[in-house]
C-alpha cells in the first residue's frame, strides 16, 4: 500500500514540475542561455590562462636552449684550454639544462595539445550557443503572438457588453412583425364572428356583396357617364 501512493505521489510530483516547466519554458531557457554564456566565458578564461602558459613555456624553453649553446661553447674553450676543471663544470651545467629543456619540451607539447583541444570545444560551444540564442529569439516571437491571441480571445470572450449586444440583436432579429400580427389577429377575429365566410360567400355571387369591388365602382362610373351624356343630348 505504501508504495502505491509513493508512487503515485512520485508521479503528481513529475506531472506538476512538468507543467510548471512548460509554463515558465521560456524563462527557463532565457536561463539556460545565460549559464551557456557563463560558461563560455569561463571556458575562454580558461584557454587564455592556457596560451599564456603555453607562450611563458616556449620563451623559457628558448631561452634555456640559447643558456646550452653558450655553455657548450665555453666548454670547448675551456676543453681547447685543456682546463678540465671548468671542462666538467660546464658539461654538468650543459647536461642539467637538457634535462630540464627535455621536461620544458613535453610540458609545452601537452599545453599546445590542451589548447588545441580547448579551441575546437570553445568554437563547437559557440556556435551551439548562437543557435541557442537564434531559438530563443523565435521563441519569444512565438510566446509573444501566442501571449497577444490569449489576450484577445480573453477579452472577447469576456466582453459581457459584446456578448449582451450580441443576444439582443439575436432577439431582435426573431422578434414578430407587428403588421404580420395584426393581419392575422384580423383574421383570426374574422373567423370567429363568421366574417369571413360571409365575405367568401358573396364574392362566389352568393346574395349581396358585403363590401364595394372595384368593379361596382367602374360599373357605377360608366352609368352616370351614360346619364349625363343623355341629359346633354336633349
Amino acid at each position: 500500500m505504501f508504495g502505491v501512493l509513493k508512487t503515485l505521489v512520485a508521479g503528481s510530483s513529475a506531472r506538476a514540475e512538468e507543467r510548471l516547466r512548460d509554463h515558465f519554458a521560456l524563462d527557463l531557457l532565457e536561463q539556460k542561455v545565460r549559464e551557456a554564456e557563463a560558461n563560455l566565458a569561463t571556458a575562454k578564461e580558461t584557454l587564455a590562462s592556457l596560451i599564456m602558459r603555453e607562450r611563458a613555456e616556449g620563451r623559457a624553453l628558448e631561452a634555456i636552449k640559447a643558456q646550452i649553446r653558450d655553455l657548450e661553447d665555453r666548454t670547448r674553450q675551456a676543453l681547447a684550454a685543456d682546463d678540465s676543471g671548468l671542462v666538467e663544470t660546464g658539461a654538468k651545467a650543459i647536461a642539467d639544462l637538457e634535462n630540464e629543456r627535455d621536461v620544458r619540451v613535453e610540458t609545452e607539447r601537452r599545453l599546445k595539445d590542451k589548447v588545441a583541444r580547448m579551441r575546437m570545444e570553445i568554437d563547437k560551444s559557440y556556435r551551439r550557443l548562437l543557435d541557442l540564442k537564434q531559438g530563443l529569439t523565435t521563441a519569444r516571437a512565438i510566446d509573444a503572438e501566442q501571449k497577444a491571441q490569449t489576450k484577445l480571445n480573453r477579452s472577447i470572450g469576456a466582453n459581457t457588453s459584446m456578448r449582451e449586444a450580441e443576444e439582443l440583436l439575436q432577439r431582435l432579429m426573431e422578434r414578430d412583425d407587428p403588421l404580420e400580427e395584426s393581419a392575422v389577429l384580423d383574421e383570426i377575429d374574422n373567423d370567429l364572428t363568421h366574417v369571413s365566410a360571409r365575405d367568401r360567400m358573396a364574392e362566389a355571387g352568393y346574395g349581396p356583396a358585403t363590401k364595394v369591388r372595384a368593379d361596382d365602382v367602374l360599373a357605377r362610373l360608366k352609368e352616370t357617364q351614360t346619364t349625363t351624356q343623355s341629359e346633354r343630348a336633349s
